[in-house]
């Protein structure tokens, strides 16, 4: 499993915001997809807010292979 650190330089990042800027969507269009899907797991419960606000201390986890932590 590939543990990526998010730097966050404000208060939150929406989590189509946060998966475009690590690289795990190409654009937010795939963002929403990956989201919908119900692949993002979120403080250990499945995510399916699109616009959900992501903070500093938070983990997510995408299809169990990929962890971002956002510090």
């Amino acid at each position: 499993m590939q543990t990526i650190e998010f730097h966050l330089e404000g208060e939150y990042i929406e989590l189509t915001q946060l998966l475009k800027a690590v690289n795990i969507a190409q654009t937010g269009g795939h963002a929403k997809i990956i989201v919908e899907e119900g692949a993002v797991v979120r403080e250990g419960e499945v995510e399916t807010r699109k616009r959900a606000k992501i903070r500093r201390g938070e983990e997510i986890k995408v299809e169990d292979e990929l962890i971002i932590k956002v510090v």
